[in-house]
């Protein structure tokens, strides 16, 4: 079963996301079209804060989907991916029983589907609401590489085996959406089994236009300056971390709350922590960089 989805052309697609204030390229849309399509999970690498996990949230409100985010860490594994049991419940339900259950009657009661603690991944293939689940396996690159073995099982067949209960199918294949700000290299098995899309710094129009939608009161023109500005910190060879969209959305809202129309070389100096987000970068453009930065 491939499941639905509420589009049908790439059209569909493109609106669904502007709905959400959400600007992508064609590419991506055709990305996120096909994998809705085909039943295929869709791996979005990119820069951190450019704007790839926005894209799960905007499909899930354009959707009405439930969005079940599974956050990856090092360390991650079964139990806060897939499930685990309910051992406190269990034991109790042993102590309140065992004197009038058969020990046969008793372990098909605490190892029923009731006592199941159902983790993201299995939440997405339990989920029988009537719009498709997106799931959302968010910077699955800071996972072990030994967790993609278990996502590929899962994303292969849209299954789970709990030994106690059997096998557990999809009632619906959920839209998965898979994320990577590439600080290690994902293996060949995986990505096989997606269809692939790269989310990189918007050029000025796009940065404007995102600014346009999400924050309207600033006005085209001071939108523009505010992206410039931006671009222009983007292309330093000097910086160790660049400022995503995120960032550029942070620094445009405090600007706006404070009333500023101008970026005059105060201003940016006082409130350039909301752009950029290192120390040691925020100091040598504060010291070094930043009357060249106004003066273009």
């Amino acid at each position: 079963m491939i499941g639905t989805e509420p589009w049908s052309s790439t059209e569909d697609v493109e609106r669904l996301l502007a709905g959400q204030q959400y600007i992508a390229d064609p590419s991506l849309v055709m990305a996120i079209y096909l994998s809705g399509r085909l039943g295929k999970p869709l791996l979005v690498e990119g820069e951190p804060g450019c704007g790839k996990t926005e894209i799960a949230k905007a499909l899930a409100a354009g959707t009405g989907g439930e969005l079940i985010r599974l956050q990856c860490f090092e360390g991650l594994d079964a139990r806060s991916a897939l499930y685990e049991w309910d051992y406190a419940r269990q034991l109790l339900t042993i102590r309140l029983h065992e004197t009038r259950e058969t020990p046969e009657a008793l372990e098909r009661e605490v190892f029923s589907e009731r006592f199941l603690l159902k983790r993201p991944l299995l939440r997405a293939l339990s989920d029988d609401s009537p719009h498709r689940p997106i799931l959302l396996i968010d910077e699955v690159d800071r996972a072990d590489e030994e967790f993609e073995g278990l996502l590929l099982e899962v994303l292969s067949d849209y299954q789970v085996t709990v030994p106690e209960l059997g096998t557990i199918r999809a009632k619906q294949v959920p839209f998965v959406l898979i994320t990577s700000n590439r600080t290690r290299d994902l293996s060949d098995a995986l990505k096989r089994r997606c269809l692939y899309a790269y989310v990189d710094y918007p050029d000025l129009e796009k940065e404007v236009a995102i600014l346009d939608k999400r924050l309207p009161e600033l006005g085209d023109p001071f939108a523009r300056k505010i992206a410039s500005f931006v671009q222009r910190v983007r292309q330093d060879p000097e910086l160790s971390k660049r400022p995503g969209v995120a960032e550029t959305l942070d620094w445009a809202a405090a600007l706006l709350d404070l009333d500023r129309t101008e970026l005059s070389a105060e201003t940016v100096a006082t409130t350039l922590g909301f752009l950029v987000k290192d120390a040691q970068d925020l100091r040598y453009l504060r010291e070094q960089r930043l009357e060249a930065l106004l003066e273009k």
